[in-house]
């Protein structure tokens, strides 16, 4: 069954979730935003205490099910310290250099009160240091925030609302262009939850029957690691992640159709549910390549560490500067979404999948040599 993805409903989402400020620890309003687009969809999402997202599309068996998954939180920062001179030492949150957040427009989520600023180098002036400013070392120790308010001391930070711990967003900087190309921070992974939300979008349209259940899955702490760990249930007997690619010098990824990862720093993904990737691309007309990626890892990741004993595979969009300044093409968007449509009305070929625990008969097989030959 061949389902059809509407791009601009996809790229309406995407634009929207960029728009919501939602770093790992502060997530609430992107989760009431997807909840409330889920329940428009025609699904009825529920949420754990602390905000992740499931919910299930009805299949023709619930055991066995199989789960889809993206996650809300992006990258962002905390305030450190409060300095003397009335501006913000930052640490982050996630992994990203501080090498991208020189020059970043942010809001500052103080306990008392919204504020705008910049994060800065120390020695940010030419005027001032000369050629200093090209020898300050990169690390998040050589940045600052300068608030746009009134603020020359620690008391008068202070003053202003702003604490210790405070929750500080990085701006997008999100164009579309005629062309096809998204320039954005946190395209990982709000283009993740756009590709679901358009994937069930052309189900629902469609009136897509699939052979199991269907968890739809959005976690809020993929960015430090902890992703998918609680919110996968016993019946989810595969899951698949939704996440960026890394376009750079030495890897596979592209900006234009599906990056299926064959494994990340964890270890290889599940042979067979990579190979069914493979197989729905061919079948479908998606463009496809595979990649590997060294120092990565997903909600795919955190769920089998977690103790989960299930299948799990990744397709990526290929992002060029991942965890910087970020690119894609809603080329990859779009194919991306045919995949994820494509798997979920996919027939199950592994059927002993449905038991946590069964016997030997119809475990899979493996290509391998013969040694009688």
């Amino acid at each position: 069954m061949q389902i059809t993805i509407d791009e601009n409903y996809l790229l309406r989402q995407l634009a929207a979730l960029l728009q919501i400020d939602s770093p790992t620890g502060y997530t609430d309003e992107v989760v009431l935003y997807c909840a409330e687009e889920l329940k428009r969809l025609g699904l009825s999402p529920e949420l754990t205490r602390r905000g992740a997202i499931r919910a299930v599309r009805q299949g023709s068996r619930r055991a066995g099910a199989r789960a889809i998954v993206a996650h809300v939180d992006t990258l962002g920062a905390q305030v450190k310290a409060i300095k003397e001179n009335g501006r913000l030492e930052l640490v982050p949150i996630g992994h990203w250099s501080a090498r991208f957040a020189e020059g970043a427009r942010v809001t500052i989520y103080g306990t008392g009160g919204i504020h705008r600023g910049t994060i800065l180098p120390l020695k940010a002036s030419g005027h001032t240091f000369n050629d200093e400013v090209d020898t300050l070392p990169v690390g998040w120790g050589y940045v600052e925030v300068r608030i746009d308010a009134i603020t020359r001391s620690a008391e008068e930070t202070m003053k202003l609302g702003i604490e210790v711990g405070d929750i500080v967003a990085i701006d997008t900087g999100t164009e579309f262009l005629e062309n096809g190309f998204i320039n954005s921070r946190h395209l990982d992974d709000k283009a993740g939850v756009a590709i679901a939300l358009a994937a069930i979008e052309a189900l629902e349209r469609a009136g897509a029957s699939t052979p199991v259940d269907t968890h739809w899955l959005f976690t809020i702490a993929e960015e430090v690691g902890v992703g998918a760990s609680s919110i996968v249930t016993s019946e989810t007997a595969s899951m698949l992640t939704i996440d960026n690619g890394t376009t750079a010098p030495g890897q596979n990824s592209s900006e234009f159709g599906a990056t299926i990862a064959m494994a990340d720093q964890t270890g290889p993904f599940d042979f067979h549910l990579t190979r069914k990737l493979v197989e729905l691309c061919c079948e479908n007309q998606i463009p496809y390549q595979k990649d590997v990626f060294r120092y990565y890892r997903s909600d795919s990741a955190s769920a089998l560490e977690a103790g989960h004993d299930i299948r799990t595979a990744l397709v990526t969009f290929g992002v060029d500067a991942s965890h910087g300044y970020e690119r894609i093409h809603k080329h990859a968007l779009t194919s991306v979404a045919r995949l994820v449509a494509a798997f979920a009305v996919s027939p199950v070929k592994i059927r002993r999948d449905a038991n946590e625990m069964s016997g030997p008969e119809g475990f899979t097989h493996l290509p391998i040599r013969d040694v009688n030959e």
